[in-house]
């Protein structure tokens, strides 16, 4: 299955040079390219991209709310976003992850590392590359005390559940998991697909939020 990526940068070196990469992998195909967050959220609609890489700063809408119309839109909600993000962009990973993106990604990330990326957040993972990872505890420090989970939420949810939601919120994968808790990858894989249902989150990064917000999860 060939997976469909759009591709949205207010540069169009940046733009071009990203198109031609994906378009060099025998299971990747740019469907587009969008110079603004509006021409985003109108060519998702008309090509329904599996991915797309978007960047933050751009004109006539940013990034953020790019994300967060695609994510929202029933069209579109399918499709998993890839955030292109730079060190100097990286305050704004919280709000992104809110607005539903996938992943990120610094610019300067080697390209066989962004394909595999793009395969990453298609298959429904998040990613989030290292850097990153430290400017989004940093920010959970920063926030007001976790909230429990809703009653209803907590009596659905097993003990294992929890076990699982918490070595997500860590950054463990399926295959990691499975090893900590001495279970086969499978039922790590049913686990965390379990929790996707009751959480009403649509990926791993939500799940990501969940364990950090709840307070499974705390910042060192």
């Amino acid at each position: 299955m060939t997976i469909r990526v759009l591709v949205a940068d207010d540069q169009a070196l940046v733009r071009g040079s990203f198109r031609i990469l994906v378009d060099t992998a025998p299971d990747l195909a740019s469907v587009g390219e969008a110079a603004t967050g509006a021409e985003a959220v109108e060519i998702a609609g008309r090509q329904k991209p599996d991915v797309v890489l978007m960047d933050v700063q751009m004109p006539d809408m940013d990034g953020i709310e790019a994300t967060r119309q695609i994510t929202a839109d029933p069209r579109t909600s399918a499709a998993r976003v890839l955030i292109l993000t730079t060190f100097d962009l990286d305050e704004y990973v919280f709000a992104a992850l809110h607005a539903g993106a996938s992943g990120f990604l610094l610019k300067d990330t080697r390209p066989a590392d962004l394909l595999d990326a793009i395969r990453v957040v298609a298959a429904g993972d998040a990613l989030l590359a290292p850097a990153v990872t430290r400017r989004l505890i940093e920010e959970f420090t920063r926030r007001p005390e976790p909230r429990p989970l809703p009653a209803a939420v907590t009596d659905e949810i097993t003990e294992r559940e929890r076990e699982v939601l918490t070595l997500v919120g860590l950054g463990l994968s399926n295959t990691e998991i499975a090893a900590r808790l001495h279970v086969s990858l499978s039922t790590a894989k049913t686990h965390v697909g379990h929790l996707l249902t009751k959480l009403g989150a649509r990926d791993r990064a939500q799940l990501v939020i969940a364990a950090y917000n709840t307070g499974l999860v705390r910042p060192p």
